[in-house]
């Protein structure tokens, strides 16, 4: 009986330390933010959308034709 738990908690401690080294290397490279698309917020709506992806019209964005033709929200926002 204790042979056997001799093993498990041998197993245990191998299988513990395995993980414990393997981990970081796995996880050694954080996202980049510098791949992330700016965002821009539509004079409108306010909704915030991709500048790609925008249209701009006098230094102010918005997600739509529609809300370019209506020009910019109410000025609460």
């Amino acid at each position: 009986m204790l042979r056997l738990l001799f093993w498990i908690v041998l197993i245990f401690a191998a299988v513990w330390l395995w993980r414990k080294f393997k981990a970081p290397a796995s996880s050694a490279q954080p996202p980049r933010e510098q791949d992330a698309a700016p965002m821009v917020r539509c004079a409108h709506c306010g909704v915030h959308l991709p500048r790609d992806r925008a249209l701009n019209l006098q230094q102010q964005w918005y997600c739509s034709q529609a809300h370019l033709e209506q020009g910019p929200g109410a000025s609460d926002r």
